[in-house]
């Protein structure tokens, strides 16, 4: 990518309802899901309508815009390119990325900046594996609509790094020990600094498991 070229993202948009919020980390996990879904999605694979979007976007930086949604802003996503995850109350949308100055208006309309939602949500049991495990950093300050872009970052690299698992489903944790989960991690996730924390922030790690 040239310096005159745009940036590329891939727009994730969480359906936050003022009324019935999901849990924040139903809301991580659906956000990791709708990534790697996408990413799986036959559309994108090689001769598919979404390759050459996706193939170009992972070759330049993997940004990610979380956006939230609620009412008919949600419902007017419904035909734009893309998958959809209803997980656990929690629904996320992915969408086909491209250049962050050609987003469509249904998405740009969305809000970026405070998306945030209570940490007051237990662990659910972990589903039958094999499944994602994303750990969160816990000395890291996030939103939660930045820890969902970070969730999604770790969902992806851990997909191009090992192959899809059945199901793809992704299980979001904050750590209790993290040292132990980097050093047991298959990929650790930097931030490129564009938000919330600085240039080279370790925020994520994920790892398969089963």
């Amino acid at each position: 990518m040239t310096e005159e070229e745009p940036a590329w993202a891939m727009q994730l948009a969480l359906r936050i309802e003022k009324a019935a919020p999901p849990p924040h980390l139903a809301i991580c996990e659906a956000a990791a899901m709708a990534v790697v879904r996408l990413l799986a999605d036959p559309r994108s694979a090689p001769g598919g309508e979404w390759h050459e979007a996706v193939a170009g976007w992972e070759a330049r930086r993997i940004r990610k815009v979380a956006r939230r949604a609620r009412g008919a802003r949600w419902e007017s996503l419904t035909g734009l390119p893309g998958v959809l995850v209803d997980h656990d109350g929690a629904l996320a949308r992915a969408f086909v990325p491209g250049p962050v100055t050609e987003v469509p208006p249904e998405i740009s309309k969305l809000q970026v900046g405070g998306t945030d939602l209570p940490r007051d949500d237990e662990p659910k049991p972990p589903p039958e594996p094999p499944y994602a495990l994303v750990t969160l950093n816990p000395h890291v300050a996030m939103t939660t609509g930045k820890a969902a872009a970070q969730c999604g970052h770790a969902a992806q690299l851990l997909f191009r790094a090992r192959g899809e698992w059945p199901g793809l489903r992704v299980r979001v944790l904050e750590a209790d020990d993290w040292a132990a989960s980097v050093a047991e991690a298959d990929v650790a996730v930097r931030d490129g600094g564009f938000t919330e924390v600085a240039p080279g922030t370790m925020t994520a790690v994920a790892r398969l498991i089963g």
